[in-house]
């Protein structure tokens, strides 16, 4: 439910206050489209927040699917320490560098939290 609450909250941004701090993690390839990803990305992560808090039903499934998307965005996160882009209080890039080691806690959360990895190695012992 947390994970599903801080990827509503964080969508929500995308769509207002912090849409400026995203779009500076778009990489390179996608800038002249920095706004469209912003927004689509904002919905898939709201989307992604409620399906976790409504459909608790299909967790792991949804599960995997937050961890793909996390596994996608990293790239913008790449991009933001490798072309030097501050934005959201990452100023240095020691401190873009940190945040990089994150993204993996954060896929780690997504497949903890909803059982989906559990559901995995059940699966695999079940063949």
């Amino acid at each position: 439910m947390v994970l599903g609450f801080a990827l509503a909250y964080a969508g929500v941004g995308h769509l207002g206050v912090n849409r400026v701090e995203f779009r500076a993690q778009v990489p390179n390839l996608l800038k002249d489209y920095a706004d469209l990803v912003v927004l689509a990305s904002g919905v898939v992560e709201i989307a992604l927040g409620f399906g976790l808090i409504a459909l608790w039903k299909y967790r792991v499934q949804i599960g995997w699917v937050v961890a793909a998307f996390f596994v996608a965005v990293f790239w913008g996160n790449i991009s933001q320490y490798v072309n030097h882009v501050d934005a959201f209080g990452l100023d240095s890039d020691r401190a873009r560098f940190i945040r990089l080691l994150f993204q993996p806690l954060l896929v780690g959360w997504a497949l903890w939290s909803t059982g989906a990895w559990s559901a995995y190695k059940l699966h695999k012992r079940g063949r």
